[in-house]
This record gives C-alpha cells, sequence and structure tokens, in this order.
C-alpha cells in the first residue's frame, strides 16, 4: 500500500494550491481529480462566465456605439461566443493538467503523484481510489484535504433539464441566444448571467427577486445602481416575488409568481435560469461514515480548515465560508501551512477582495454599511461618484462610485469599500494592503498615484476623509462627493459635505 503524507481529494482551485504548496515542504503528494483539473474554478464557473460576460461586455459597447453614430450592428453569433467561452476553458485547464503531469515527471517533484479517478477515505487514514476504468486500489495518507467544490443547488419543484430549464451548468448547452428568459435568484450568480444576457441584447430578461431588491447583502445604494442600469437595458426586475410553480409546456417555460397581497400570476419564457446558491460535494467522501461534523446547510463545520477529525482538513466550497476561487485557494495553502508547518495564525479574511460582473463591475474589500450597523460599528463614510476622476472622462464611461468605510477615531483605519464601475476591481488593491496592515489612510491620500487613473479617485476619496481634497464637497446634493458619520444609529455631515442614506448616486443613465 503506498504511503503519502498528504492526499488531496479534488483538483480545483483549492485542491490544486493545496498540493502544490504541500511540494514546499517537500512531502510525498497525491491529488485525485474526479474529472478534469481546475473544478467550477473553470468549468460552468468563475472562468467560463466571465469569459460570457466580457464578450457581452464588448458586445454592449459595441451596441451603444453603433447607436450613437448611427451606425448598423449585427451582433455577435452565439455559437461564435460558444467558441471563445470553450477555448478559454480549454485553454486553462489544459494549461494547469500539463503542468502537473510536468511536475510530476520533474526530478524535484518525484513525490508527486497525480490520479484521475474518485477518493473515498475508509478510516482517518485510508483512502479507497477507483479510477475511471473502475478500478479500485487503497492508498495511506497522514493527512487528507478535502477539496471536491460545489455544484447548483437544485429544489424539488423544479425540473431543471439543463435545456429549457437550466442552471450555470447548463449555460454552455445553449445553441443561440434565447429570445426570452427568466432568471430565479438575484444574487451574485443571478445577476451576473442577468448581466451577461442584456448586454448581448438579444434576449428579453426577466429576473425575480424574493425580496425587496437584488443583491440584498449589499448596501441599497449598489442595488439601486445595478438595478437602474439593468432597467435601461430592458431587464424586468418582479420583487417580493415567490416562484410557485414551474413547467414545461410546448417547448417553454411556464411559471406562476406570487407577489404580496395574495397577488399571483403566470408568465412564459423560452428559458429558464435557475440560480438559488449551491451544495457541497460530499456524496461517496466517506464523510457522513466518518462521522465529521456538518453545519445545519449540509456544508462541513471546520475550524480555521481542520474538522472534528485533527488529520482531515476541508477547504473550498464544502465549507460555509465564501465560495470564491481566491478565498479557496487561499484556504488550501494555510491549510497545508497548519498541517506542516505547525501554523497557529487563524486565516485572516477581514481583507478578501471579491467581484461581481456586473454591469458595471462591482468589487467590495471588508465590510459594508449593513454589515457595520448591524455589529453597533460607528464610521465615517465618503462617497465619490467616477465623474469627478478624469480616467472615467476620458473613457467616456462616468457610471460608478467609491464608497470607504473607516472608524469614527483620529486612526481612521478602513472598515470596507465598494467599488462599482469600470477597473474597480484594481481600485480595491491598495485598500486592502492597508486593511491588512492596520494602517490609516494618509499613506494613500498622498501617495503619488499615476495619472489618469481611476484610483485617483481612491486619493480623493481620501482626502475627503482628511478634511484637505481637491474636490470640495459643497453640501448641494448635486455634488459628485459627500461624507458623513454614522453613530448613535444616524447619519450626520462632516467636512463642509452632506450625506443621505443609501442615496442613489446621480450619474446619468
Amino acid at each position: 500500500m503506498n504511503h503519502y503524507d498528504l492526499c488531496v481529494i479534488g483538483g480545483g482551485p483549492a485542491g490544486f494550491a493545496a498540493a502544490m504548496h504541500a511540494l514546499d515542504f517537500g512531502k510525498r503528494v497525491l491529488l485525485i481529480e474526479k474529472k478534469k483539473i481546475g473544478g467550477a474554478g473553470i468549468y460552468d464557473g468563475a472562468l467560463a462566465s466571465k469569459t460570457f460576460w466580457e464578450i457581452s461586455r464588448e458586445a454592449l459597447q459595441a451596441r451603444k456605439r453603433a447607436f450613437k453614430y448611427g451606425s448598423p450592428y449585427s451582433g455577435i453569433p452565439f455559437e461564435q461566443v460558444l467558441q471563445e467561452v470553450n477555448e478559454a476553458v480549454e485553454e486553462r485547464s489544459d494549461y494547469l493538467e500539463n503542468h502537473l503531469l510536468a511536475v510530476s515527471r520533474h526530478r524535484n517533484h518525484a513525490n508527486f503523484e497525480l490520479v484521475f479517478g474518485t477518493g473515498r477515505m475508509e478510516d482517518a487514514t485510508i483512502i479507497e481510489i477507483t479510477n475511471k476504468e473502475g478500478k479500485s486500489t487503497r492508498v495511506k495518507a497522514d493527512y487528507t484535504v478535502l477539496a471536491t467544490g460545489s455544484r447548483p443547488r437544485m429544489l424539488p419543484h423544479i425540473p431543471v433539464d439543463e435545456k429549457i430549464i437550466i442552471t450555470s451548468d447548463g449555460v454552455t448547452s445553449l445553441t443561440d441566444y434565447p429570445e426570452s428568459i427568466v432568471i430565479l435568484g438575484a444574487g451574485i450568480i443571478g445577476c451576473e448571467y442577468t448581466t451577461v444576457f442584456s448586454n448581448f441584447g438579444r434576449s428579453k430578461v426577466d429576473l425575480v427577486s424574493n425580496t425587496n431588491r437584488i443583491l440584498p447583502f449589499e448596501d441599497q445604494d449598489i442595488s439601486n445602481v445595478v438595478e437602474r442600469i439593468f432597467q435601461s437595458n430592458g431587464v424586468h426586475i418582479h420583487r417580493n416575488a415567490e416562484l410557485v410553480e414551474i413547467l414545461v409546456r410546448d417547448g417553454r417555460v411556464h411559471y406562476q409568481l406570487c407577489f404580496e397581497k395574495n397577488l399571483c400570476e403566470w408568465f412564459s419564457a423560452e428559458k429558464a435560469l435557475i440560480s438559488v446558491g449551491r451544495v457541497p460535494n460530499l456524496e461517496n467522501l466517506g464523510v457522513y461514515e466518518l462521522g465529521i461534523k456538518l453545519t445545519s446547510r449540509g456544508f462541513i463545520d471546520d475550524i480555521d480548515t481542520q474538522t472534528n477529525i485533527p488529520n482531515i482538513y476541508a477547504v473550498g466550497d464544502l465549507t460555509a465560508d465564501v465560495a470564491l476561487v481566491n478565498v479557496g485557494e487561499l484556504e488550501g495553502r494555510h491549510a497545508v501551512e497548519k498541517i506542516f508547518a505547525g501554523s497557529a495564525k487563524e486565516l485572516a479574511r477581514n481583507n478578501i477582495s471579491t467581484i461581481m460582473f456586473l454591469n458595471p463591475e462591482t468589487a467590495s474589500v471588508g465590510i459594508n454599511e449593513q454589515d457595520a450597523q448591524k455589529q453597533g460599528i460607528p464610521y465615517r463614510v465618503v462617497c465619490l461618484e467616477y465623474k469627478s476622476i478624469a480616467r472615467a472622462v476620458a473613457m467616456r464611461n462616468t457610471k460608478g462610485f467609491f464608497k470607504i468605510l473607516v472608524t469614527d477615531d483620529e486612526k481612521m483605519l478602513v472598515l470596507g469599500m465598494r467599488a462599482l464601475g469600470e477597473h474597480a476591481s484594481s481600485a480595491i488593491q491598495a485598500v486592502a494592503l492597508l486593511m491588512a496592515g492596520q494602517r490609516g489612510i494618509e499613506e494613500l491620500a498622498e501617495m503619488i498615484h499615476p495619472h489618469p487613473s481611476i484610483t485617483e479617485g481612491v486619493q480623493e476619496a481620501m482626502r475627503v476623509l482628511l478634511g484637505n481634497p481637491i474636490i470640495r464637497p459643497l453640501g448641494t446634493d448635486d455634488c459628485c462627493v459627500r461624507a458623513g458619520v454614522w453613530r448613535d444609529g444616524k447619519y450626520s455631515p462632516i467636512n463642509g459635505s452632506y450625506f443621505s442614506e443609501y442615496q442613489t448616486p446621480s450619474f446619468n443613465d
């Protein structure tokens, strides 16, 4: 029986990162992957959906410019879009798989082995491997990292066939732009695919939210802006809507929604996309048989990546933490450091950066106003709109704003930031670094930023909080800069500015 220091089950982002980091410690590592390297980080997930988004964004810009200059625009054939997405997925997957195969053959990594098949824990140290041909072998590992990822959540009353009623896994099965599509679920995935299909301008898009606004976990100003842009792009949003029934008849989707005051109505669309969360892939792992503790929602209940069985760890989408590629990679590496370096330092999550691929892109780090208020944390906040940033004007796209929260004291440590607009994901990185170092905002305010750049807006926002900005808040409702302090349950303006709760930025659609 082969013996390994570490067995990693699952070759997605978290498992890949864990296996590679274990090699840094000179350990003998076995990586087991069921199908293809990359997992949902590539297939039907992050890379595939973001490639769709990138192409749709180009299509939207082309449509807008054609309309502005009175030029014809014929659009992009869906088969070309799909080909581009598949090429991106294959390129990334081939690169990672070839890299692992090269690692397994390299003389400096003779202790690494990649096996395609499934892994099931018989006990805390014995793993049964079944390869693609159905042949089983058993190996021993001192430690195991579980990283088998997640899949779209299914509801029993929704007949998903991945052809007419699809999940995010079925988008690549489409053969053309649907004439109409209803998207059930107004969280991140639902709103991202609403963005994609509305950007192309070839589908009537309905978005169903079971609350009074989309993206309810974000501040209302974020939701308001995204909703406005959706609506300007032809999207119809059903708010406070409960799906009662959905069925396929004559090749179309028919669904009944009930709203407030028991008002119910039937609707129809060519396709439906179900986006109601994800569930962990725990089946046939041995998790239940070994008694690994789970949360009430069915995820592995870990303590800083470690399960209740000391030598078994869980990372990525298997746990109830944020299901993101960058978080999964971080967790995979952290678990290995705990195992082989004895690291007692807990994984820091307060400055994890995220991005939602919407129109415009929306990035975040740290807490938002909703979070701060629920926790009773007093804070100072500044909002600065893109129309005050020269680079945004040059790009002819001033839709967006920065919002930064800092502690309500002399230190003004950054609590969180939201960036909505072009280059949003790049603009938050300096702020994330400040948060990691527990440093105040003076450094970023005095730093010389490249000109013209979007990050100059971050610098100016910091100056507003410090009371010495170039663009002066004038206390008028049409000003693109405003700042306030929230304490004792209410807002007050600061530094000559004004502030109104969750005001929608004033830029035009």
